[in-house]
């Protein structure tokens, strides 16, 4: 139940105030002067003051009752106060209001009006001290989780990452195969990161093959390894990656790219633990630790014969779901201002449009918003026009499908107009970045 504090030096005002509160199923407590109300406000918790403005019979000037209000203003900053006069004097009233105030009420005042403000401050506060105590307990738990596990300097703010980073770590310490689905750009690879930083193998080496990045006639190789000879211009005999993990991690990203022969050779693999390598017949065991990651709907890929069942479930043992930024609004502003650098500052309409921007291509196209901004703003304050965002709108399924012209123009520029690195950088592959080049009329050139 409430409880609100009344002080008021009349006992007749105080009673009518007290009666009329009960009948709302609200608790009260009174003091008689000033002092009595901030000794009231330390030994209570009150969640509202009703304060008069005139404690002496010989004056009208509020003068006591503007000074109490301070004190209480600056010893409970989200108090909220209602105070009341028998003398309205309106340019008290607007200074208290701006300092503060949450009403100023006229004696006698209207009951239905004075229990209209005193419910909503209530509810107000009350959900004010609910969302703080939720942000103190996120910090908590972001500061527990950054120092029980490595977190390879991710930076992150918002709950719904804090429930995904809680899990990567707890089954990090297991052996089980992990697949982490989300959109592209949202940060896959960094959580295959953290995964493997605080798994039992942390020592060993972290393997990434891009699966969408490699010819479907060499996908065997690079994964099991060859022979010299095996094929055109394998001129020495190498490892694959499985080799290269052994005692590790393999990372097999957009794993919804791999051809339906390298799924089946993978998925043999996973079951027996041994393979060979192309045009050797001799068994190569290893010891690897599995993760993966997709944008793709593998379900959907299975019902349409793109995708095995049977590797679909030998690899979505611990399922990880990376959210977009669109849907960890609170990341925004820090990997913002990361990624801007400690030299260079968002104006207050630049955070807004950075807020309001959809962000269809996640993580990826916002670092590259902000590395394009720090290198052509002269200026050390960065407008919503540096920015340069879209106005936001309805997303059509070409943007929500991957990254907008400017982030592919900023990567083919990042990697020197090779499409293959850039198309890396966007976790796309080359073949889908070629599409999105000849849709949006990009030269790469």
């Amino acid at each position: 139940m409430p409880l609100v504090l009344i002080i008021d030096d009349n006992p007749a005002v105080v009673m009518a105030l007290e009666v009329l509160l009960s009948l709302h199923d609200m608790q009260t407590i009174h003091a008689a002067s000033p002092q009595e109300g901030m000794a009231q406000l330390q030994s209570h918790a009150v969640d509202l003051v009703i304060q008069d403005m005139n404690f002496s019979a010989d004056t009208t000037s509020g003068d006591e009752g503007v000074a109490l209000f301070h004190q209480i203003r600056d010893a409970f900053p989200d108090m909220p106060v209602i105070l009341l006069t028998a003398w309205t004097h309106l340019d008290v009233a607007v200074r208290l209001i701006k300092a503060g105030a949450a009403d100023y009420l006229g004696k006698p005042w209207d009951d239905e009006r004075l229990m209209t403000t005193v419910r909503n401050l209530i509810e107000l506060g009350q959900a004010g001290r609910s969302l703080r105590q939720r942000l103190a307990r996120d910090v908590q738990e972001k500061q527990a989780l950054e120092q029980r596990y490595d977190l390879c300097d991710l930076i992150w703010q918002d709950a719904a990452m804090a429930r995904l980073l809680q899990m990567a770590c707890q089954v990090a310490v297991s052996d089980v195969p992990v697949l982490i689905t989300g959109p592209n750009g949202a940060g896959k690879e960094k959580i295959a990161q953290i995964v493997q930083r605080n798994s039992s193998v942390k020592d060993g080496p972290f393997v990434v093959l891009n699966c969408g990045a490699i010819p479907a006639e060499l996908i065997e190789a690079e994964l099991f390894g060859a022979e010299a000879g095996s094929y055109t211009g394998a001129a020495k005999a190498r490892e694959g990656k499985f080799e290269a993990a052994d005692g590790g991690t393999l990372f097999l990203d957009e794993i919804g790219n791999l051809p339906l022969s390298g799924q089946m050779k993978l998925l043999r693999v996973l079951e027996t633990g041994s393979f060979q390598r192309l045009g050797s017949n001799r068994e190569r065991r290893v010891k690897v630790r599995i993760l993966s990651a997709t944008n793709a709907d593998l379900p959907a890929m299975i019902r349409a014969g793109q995708f095995r069942e049977d590797l679909y479930y030998r690899l979505n043992v611990i399922p990880l779901t990376v959210p977009s930024l669109n849907e960890r609004p609170d990341d925004i502003l820090p990997l913002a201002q990361a990624f801007l650098g400690a030299h260079k500052q968002l104006s207050q309409d630049a955070v807004q449009a950075l807020q309001q921007y959809p962000w269809p291509g996640n993580v990826r196209e916002l670092k590259n918003l902000m590395q394009r901004v720090q290198l052509l703003c002269p200026h050390a304050m960065i407008s919503r026009d540096d920015l340069q965002l879209p106005v936001s709108g309805p997303r059509s399924k070409e943007t929500e499908a991957g990254p907008d012209k400017a982030s592919i123009e900023a990567a083919l520029a990042q990697a020197g107009g090779v499409v293959a690195q850039a198309a890396a950088m966007l976790g796309l592959s080359r073949q889908s970045l070629y599409r999105r080049m000849e849709r949006f009329g990009i030269d790469r050139h």
